[in-house]
């Protein structure tokens, strides 16, 4: 918890110098202005055994990007081609996260993705709509789930309930 409060504090009173500014005034508005958030921010939501790993975000940052585009592009070619069934429908997606936050953050993740958005969570299974039920949206899923929970420091690789 300790760790947490230095760490959320410093957060909050370097984007208080980068707004406000430097000044000594300045600095002791901040300092009180950081601790207060801080507290606050230590209340509403606790530090959970979550840890975000630089690399492994980098990583889903990149293939987020390539997958956004290829799935664009997809999406895009179906809207325009007739030819090009649209099969919509909804997909029920086992998730091995938790319900809380970081599930949250998953789903709002996936919610990007062109052709998939979130709709249910029943704590077990997320369900989403999908523009195209002939895809093998679950495994796509999970493989983004195994991605993302490897940036939290989820090094288990075995597959959930699918």
């Amino acid at each position: 918890m300790l760790r947490a409060a230095w760490v959320r504090g410093a957060w909050l009173l370097g984007l208080w110098t980068v707004l406000i500014g430097t000044g000594l005034a300045d600095l002791a508005c901040g300092l009180l202005a950081a601790a207060a958030a801080t507290a606050l921010s230590l209340r509403l939501l606790p530090p959970s055994g979550w840890r975000v790993h630089p690399v492994a975000l980098a990583r889903l940052a990149l293939r987020f990007v390539g997958q956004s585009v290829v799935a664009g592009v997809d999406v895009a070619r179906r809207a325009l081609d007739p030819r090009l069934p649209l099969r919509p429908g909804f997909v029920s997606v086992p998730l091995r996260i938790p319900p809380g936050p970081a599930r949250n953050a998953f789903a709002s993740l996936a919610s990007l993705l062109p052709g998939t958005l979130p709709v249910a969570d029943d704590g077990e299974a997320v369900l989403f709509h999908c523009l195209d039920v002939a895809q093998p949206i679950a495994a796509q899923l999970g493989a983004e789930e195994a991605a993302f929970r490897r940036v939290l420091g989820d090094r288990s690789r075995e597959p959930g309930p699918r």
